[in-house]
């Protein structure tokens, strides 16, 4: 049965619900027992050739099934769509059949996971594109900064972005189908709902934001025409998985690979009143209070009203992620700025983050020098509670798959 028709499941509160994070909330049809997601985390370690997923990353989302919602890692929905080594996509038939093992991995487990699509556009290399083509864009500007890439020895290196191709405003349905397929792979490999990644400098964002949009086609000019992809792929993928099962990721003042836009706050105040309108199950923000959130320093005023601004447009389920720790999360949902709360970082190295923060006790600590590639350390090798008072078997995974 597939993913559009099976019964929506609805997952057990816990008995004590007092704190806002552990207050249940209805997403789309799904009864979430408490507020904690796990944000999407690039960790490129999909099975090569292919970049497909693997035994050792369903391994991976399982332990860490105790979030209310799993977001996957951004996962490029076609070979022009690859940015980074190693990551998985969702378009072939090796990568619908690795995902079906992670879902049915997190599904055991009680979890819940969304796949996130993802086409990074300009932030490529010809070194992962097809037939070592340029990578595409709104415009042929050339980002700042460098690619990681596998070089012919098989080792992750760092090399120059290179200036990408303008695409054609007759690619552009084209373009818009690559999401397509993506939802329909996605459903089929038993994902409960999807992503559209529209932040972070990767190609949505790109076409969104006006330094790197300079086109004088009907995908360029004025914020409701930079917005006109991210509304297409929306509709698009909405058809395969109804507007409810589907969330948007958009990061506002945004900074990183290189976008930034003359006037954010009627670019993204349009936006979001496209999709308050549109109807998604949530929408995915960015923080862009995050870094003094961590730092305990007063927000930039420009922060605060984007904050304010996109809380008073869209009335539907607003998920916040950036910066945040147990107690500025139950402060920002207490303060009715969010609904969700995202955590990267406290996930991939606390596997129960939601019992370590209902017992109060302290997080692991990660080692960021595992962060992107490699096996099973810095990556199923964190222990959870109980596994750290001898109550649990430590994890064991084929790795002969590397």
């Amino acid at each position: 049965m597939s993913a559009s028709t099976q019964a929506a499941p609805t997952r057990e509160a816990s008995p004590t619900a007092s704190e806002p994070l552990f207050q249940a909330i209805m997403l789309g049809p799904y009864s979430l027992p408490h507020r904690i997601v796990m944000a999407p985390l690039t960790r490129s370690r999909a099975r090569q050739p292919g970049n497909v997923p693997s035994p050792l990353n369903a391994a991976y989302y399982a332990q860490r099934a105790s979030a209310a919602l799993i977001i996957s890692e951004a996962t490029q929905v076609s070979m022009q769509g690859q940015g980074y080594a190693w990551t998985p996509g969702i378009h072939s038939r090796e990568q619908i059949e690795g995902w079906r093992l992670v879902t049915a991995a997190v599904h055991a487990a009680g979890g819940l996971i969304f796949l996130q699509m993802w086409h990074v556009g300009r932030i490529s290399h010809p070194a992962l594109q097809p037939d070592r083509m340029l990578p595409v864009a709104p415009s042929a500007i050339r980002p700042s900064g460098q690619a990681f890439i596998e070089n012919d020895m098989g080792e992750g290196e760092l090399v120059p972005f290179v200036t990408p191709r303008a695409l054609q405003t007759e690619e552009m349905p084209y373009l818009v189908g690559q999401y397509l397929r993506a939802a329909r792979n996605a459903m089929e490999a038993g994902f409960d709902g999807v992503e559209v990644h529209g932040a972070n400098g990767y190609l949505i964002d790109q076409f969104i934001c006006s330094k790197t949009n300079q086109r004088i086609d009907q995908y360029g000019g004025p914020p409701a025409s930079r917005a006109r992809l991210l509304m297409e792929v929306m509709t698009a993928v909405s058809e395969v998985w109804g507007r409810d099962r589907v969330g948007v990721r958009l990061s506002p003042l945004g900074t990183f690979n290189d976008v930034s836009d003359d006037d954010p706050e009627a670019t993204f105040g349009h936006i979001v009143e496209r999709l308050d309108t549109f109807g998604p199950a949530y929408l995915h923000v960015i923080n862009p209070a995050a870094a003094a959130l961590e730092k305990g320093t007063a927000p930039d005023p420009a922060a605060l009203r984007m904050l304010e601004l996109i809380r008073k447009t869209f009335r539907g389920k607003l998920m916040l992620t950036g910066g945040f720790d147990h107690d500025s999360a139950n402060e920002w949902l207490a303060q009715g700025k969010a609904d969700l709360i995202g955590f990267g970082r406290g996930f991939l190295s606390t596997p129960d983050l939601p019992e370590r923060f209902r017992q109060r006790t302290a997080l692991n600590t990660p080692d960021s020098s595992t962060f992107y590639g490699g096996g099973a350390k810095g990556y199923t090798d964190y222990p959870t509670l109980a596994q750290s008072r001898g109550e649990a078997p430590k994890p064991c995974v084929d790795e002969s798959w590397r």
